[in-house]
């Protein structure tokens, strides 16, 4: 039996435009939801900061996307998982979706018994990831690196200059020195430079991002709470910034357009 929820939308946000690689992966699985997507821009990046202002940020916007309504949330940021969701979860009736770096994976495929982790710094200590990354690293060396300074270019509409490639080069240096076969994409924000990084990776070396995994989880999470839209009508699909939203248009691409929004 449907109920009212089915044609309520699924929100969905992240410190900016990075979670728009996420958006796409679920749309593209369950085109019939609703969705709103918050890129809380004019705060990124998270990863830098402290946890309480993550857990605060984190509660403004979740605030936000159920005062629309929205009968699931999905937190695509893996530093706001990581430090919030686990708090999001206990204070608020609502299903929640979080991203955590793909290290299992990695970790059980890997030849050379070594795989790298690019993500922010706000993921990379964190206790969920510590504590992940020290269940499959039995024999396995895992090379972290935060990507400082990322987040920023691709924010500004920098994605293909100069100065990304050399942090690009700069931080998979000591990963292929370890000889990794695997590198995971620990920030939402990193499949957007998956061209460059394969540009400057060993042809062996396979990368890993999230965003699949997440839509299959949303699509499961719908179902168990009988919450997934079945009707025929278009889809409404909102997206949000309070930074500067050409620059999140870019990377949607047309039809798509972003208002925005002060929050």
């Amino acid at each position: 039996m449907l109920n009212y929820m089915n044609k309520q939308p699924i929100g969905i946000f992240d410190s900016g435009v990075g979670g728009t690689s996420i958006w796409k992966a679920i749309h593209a699985l369950l085109s019939k939801e609703n969705t709103i997507y918050l890129a809380d821009s004019a705060n990124a990046p998270y990863g830098p900061k402290g946890k309480e202002a993550i857990l605060a940020l984190s509660e403004k916007n979740t605030e936000y996307l159920l005062n629309q309504n929205c009968k699931l949330i999905v937190v695509a940021c893996n530093t706001a998982t990581t430090n919030a969701i686990s708090y999001l979860r206990q204070k608020y009736d609502v299903p929640f979706i979080g991203i955590e770096p793909a290290i299992k994976p990695a970790a059980l495929q890997t030849k050379t018994k070594a795989i790298g982790v690019l993500a922010t710094r706000g993921t990379l200590t964190s206790q969920l990831f510590c504590d992940t990354a020290q269940l499959y690293s039995n024999g396995i060396k895992i090379i972290e690196q935060e990507g400082e300074g990322i987040v920023q270019l691709i924010e500004s509409g920098h994605i293909d200059s100069d100065q990304m490639t050399m942090l690009l080069k700069t931080y998979l240096k000591p990963m292929l020195a370890a000889n990794i076969d695997y590198l995971v994409l620990g920030c939402t924000h990193y499949p957007y430079l998956i061209r460059q990084l394969l540009s400057l990776l060993p042809s062996h070396v396979k990368i890993i991002d999230s965003g699949e995994a997440v839509a299959k989880q949303t699509k499961a999470v719908l179902e168990q709470h009988n919450l997934l839209n079945l009707s025929d009508s278009k889809s409404v699909l909102q997206f949000y910034s309070n930074g500067n939203p050409l620059v999140m248009e870019s990377l949607l691409g047309d039809p798509y357009k972003v208002d925005y929004l002060k929050f």
